[in-house]
C-alpha cells in the first residue's frame, strides 16, 4: 500500500509546520503550498488524497481554491481557518468542504480527534460536520 499524501496549504509557516509534524508522525507523505496558486498546482502536480486549506491565502482564497477543487475532484478537504463566522462556515460547507476547524485549534484534538480519523481518504466522497472536536482548550 503506498503512503497517503496531504496537501497543507497555508500562509503561516507555523500552521504548516505544526500540522506536517502530526501527520507525518500518522505515516502521512505531507506536500506544503502557501498560497492559493501553488496550491493548484500541487494539486495537479503531487495528486494528495486529503488537503487542509486556509481560507485566508494570497493569491486565492481557499474558498477560491476550494471550488476549483470541487470542479474536478470530491478529495476530503478539511478548511483550517481564523475565519470562524457562522456565515464563513456556511461557505465552506455549501463550497464543499469536508470539515472546518476554526485556529486557534489545539495541536493535540487535530492529532488524535481531527487528523486523519476527521478526513483521511476513504472509498468515495465523504462529508463530516466533526469540527468541535477541533475546538481549542486554551
Amino acid at each position: 500500500m503506498s503512503t497517503q499524501r496531504v496537501l497543507v496549504v497555508d500562509d503561516e509557516p507555523k500552521i504548516r509546520m505544526t500540522v506536517r509534524g502530526y501527520l507525518e508522525a500518522d505515516g502521512f507523505h505531507v506536500v506544503e503550498a502557501a498560497d492559493g496558486p501553488s496550491a493548484l498546482q500541487a494539486l495537479t502536480r503531487d495528486r494528495p488524497d486529503l488537503v487542509v486549506l486556509d481560507v485566508m491565502l494570497p493569491g486565492l482564497d481557499g474558498f477560491q481554491v476550494l471550488r476549483r477543487i470541487r470542479e474536478a475532484s470530491q478529495i476530503p478537504v478539511i478548511m483550517l481557518t481564523a475565519r470562524d463566522e457562522e456565515v464563513d462556515r456556511l461557505i465552506g460547507f455549501t463550497t464543499g468542504s469536508d470539515d472546518y476547524v476554526a485556529k486557534p485549534f489545539s495541536p493535540a484534538n487535530w492529532h488524535y480527534g481531527c487528523g486523519p480519523s476527521c478526513g483521511a481518504p476513504t472509498a468515495g466522497p465523504r462529508r463530516t460536520t466533526r469540527t468541535a472536536c477541533c475546538a481549542s482548550t486554551d
